[in-house]
C-alpha cells in the first residue's frame, strides 16, 4: 500500500472502526452478565448439602434438625475442615460467622439461605416451641440479596428464633401476620438484630 493510501494518523479505517464497536459491545455484554465485585461467573450455585453435613458454628448434623438452612462461600478461604460453602443448621449463626469472618477479612462470594416462598414447608408443634421444616437441597436456597426476612416469629428453627426468608415479599407478609416478629432485609440484618435471636 502507497503512503498516500494509509489513513492518516487520528482516523480510522472502517474494519478498525468495527472491530472497535464490537470490543465495547462484548464488554458492555460482559459488564451487564457481571454481578457485585466478582461478576456471576465467579459466583458459586447453591448445592445440596450431604445429608451428614454438619452446622460450622454448633456442629449439629444440619438435615437432622429443622429450620432454615445455610450455605456461605468465601473467595480466599474456606471453612474449619472443609471445602466451600461454610454451612449452617440457622440463619443467625450464619450471619454471626460472617460477621466474624469480615471482621478478619474474608470475603464472601455467595451466602444462600432458604427461601420459605420456593417450598411447601411444613410446621411442627414439639415441646411448646412451633418449628419450621429444613430444605437442605439446592434448589430451596435464595441469595440473602433476594430475600426479606420475618425475624424473631414464633416459629422457630434448630437454634430459636430465626431469620426465616422469602423472596415473595407477600409471603414473608403473610406470615408476619400469623406469627409476628419484624420484616428485615439483607442490608438491614445487624449484629444487634442477631442478638435478638437464638435460644434464651
Amino acid at each position: 500500500m502507497a503512503p498516500r493510501d494509509r489513513c492518516p494518523v487520528g482516523h480510522y479505517s472502517r474494519r478498525q472502526a468495527l472491530l472497535a464497536g464490537a470490543t465495547v459491545a462484548l464488554s458492555s455484554v460482559a459488564g451487564c452478565l457481571g454481578n457485585g465485585e466478582n461478576g456471576d461467573a465467579e459466583v458459586p450455585a447453591a448445592i445440596t448439602l450431604p445429608d451428614d453435613a454438619t452446622c460450622d458454628v454448633c456442629g449439629m448434623v444440619i438435615s437432622q434438625h429443622p429450620g432454615p438452612t445455610t450455605e456461605i462461600f468465601y473467595a480466599e478461604q474456606s471453612p474449619e475442615g472443609h471445602d466451600n460453602p461454610a454451612r449452617f443448621d440457622s440463619t443467625w449463626e450464619a450471619y454471626q460467622y460472617d460477621f466474624e469472618r469480615q471482621n478478619q477479612g474474608w470475603e464472601k462470594t455467595a451466602f444462600y439461605v432458604t427461601d420459605y416462598s420456593s417450598v411447601e414447608y411444613s410446621l411442627a408443634e414439639e415441646r411448646g416451641s412451633t418449628l419450621i421444616s429444613t430444605h437442605p437441597q439446592k434448589e430451596a436456597f435464595a441469595r440473602v440479596e433476594d430475600v426479606t426476612y420475618v425475624a424473631g416469629s414464633a416459629v422457630e428453627g434448630a437454634m430459636g428464633k430465626d431469620l426465616i426468608g422469602f423472596t415473595d415479599e407477600s409471603d414473608a407478609k403473610s406470615f408476619q401476620s400469623e406469627y409476628g416478629g419484624n420484616l428485615v432485609t439483607h442490608d438491614e440484618v445487624t449484629p444487634e438484630v442477631i442478638a435478638g435471636l437464638g435460644k434464651r
